[in-house]
């Protein structure tokens, strides 16, 4: 049988390691908000002749629009992200495309002032912290007939934010390279990662609760680690299976919601390491208070006074 718990400091190096790298990434690269969180207006255009990208960015900076955002499609059509205009600006705007590049459909999809943008933002993070808090309390309400709950729902949280912070932080790189921007269906996702991973940590923390209460004298970490193993092929097959769907989503359905299968992918991946290698081993890090041989350092009352 495989030593889970007794391998724990390596599954929590890689774990910080990744999370260190995804915060640099978040320092340098940082997160491109979409329309829906910053203020500004959405274009879509479609040229009747085969127009580059480069083209088109080049007479966007001649109309001075240098920071305009654009993301080609593969049928040809580009959708452009502009600061907030006015109606006169984007007629004008179009009378400049049409004798620049000839006749094209184009349309105005979104205007977004900065309050509403300011709202959307504050209502999205009001749904994900009310999610984490729900997930908290019900964890610790469904494991109550155990020795102290509140651990197992603390844990958990642990893996949402775990999984949280690697999905933002690989989404920023992704954002980086490729210019993608965070906009409702990336919070979607996001709340679909949580409840993925929720979903997983609770299916190893029940297999935990039965095996106490089949041995409630057994050492913890034992119970631990054989729930681990018993649940370790039902965890990756379920895993597997999500992400063949996931990237057949990716791969076939197209850009319309890139942004919820990318994120959803990378929770997925996440999520299972968390539920496998944090939650559970975190549970007996706390329940052997081994926490306290990495705060030695910090000094006590005791020995200040001293």
């Amino acid at each position: 049988m495989i030593d889970i718990t007794g391998k724990r400091s390596r599954f929590f190096l890689i774990s910080i390691g990744v999370i260190l790298i995804c915060i640099i990434s978040l320092a340098v690269f940082g997160l491109e908000l979409g329309v829906e969180f910053s203020s500004g207006s959405m274009m879509t255009v479609s040229f009747e002749q085969e127009v580059k990208q480069n083209e088109l960015e080049a007479e966007l900076v001649s109309l001075g629009y240098s920071n305009a955002l654009i993301q080609k499609f593969e049928d040809g059509d580009f959708l452009i992200r502009l600061p907030e205009l006015s109606n006169e600006v984007k007629a004008e705007l179009e009378a400049a495309l049409i004798t620049e590049f000839g006749i094209f459909e184009g349309k105005f999809d979104k205007k977004v002032s900065p309050m509403v943008a300011t709202e959307t933002t504050r209502t999205a993070a009001i749904a994900v912290a009310i999610a984490a808090v729900g997930v908290l309390l019900y964890i610790t309400w469904a494991f109550r007939h155990m020795p102290k709950p509140f651990r197992y729902g603390a844990c958990a949280i642990v893996a949402i934010v775990h999984d949280a912070l690697i999905a933002l932080g690989v989404f920023s790189i992704i954002g980086g390279i490729l210019g993608w921007e965070i906009n409702l269906m990336f919070i979607t996702g996001l709340l679909a990662v949580i409840g993925y991973s929720v979903n997983n940590t609770v299916v190893v923390f029940d297999r935990i609760r039965e095996n106490l209460i089949e041995s409630p004298h057994s050492d913890f970490e034992i119970i631990v680690n054989n729930s681990l193993m018993e649940t370790l092929a039902r965890s990756l097959n379920t895993s597997l299976t999500t992400i063949i769907v996931v990237l057949a989503l990716l791969l076939f359905v197209g850009s319309t919601i890139q942004n919820f299968t990318v994120v959803l992918l990378i929770g997925i991946i996440a999520g299972t390491f968390s539920s496998l290698f944090i939650a559970p081993l975190l549970l007996v890090v706390w329940e052997k208070s081994g926490w306290r041989r990495f705060t030695r350092w910090i000094p006590t009352k005791s020995s200040t006074r001293s």
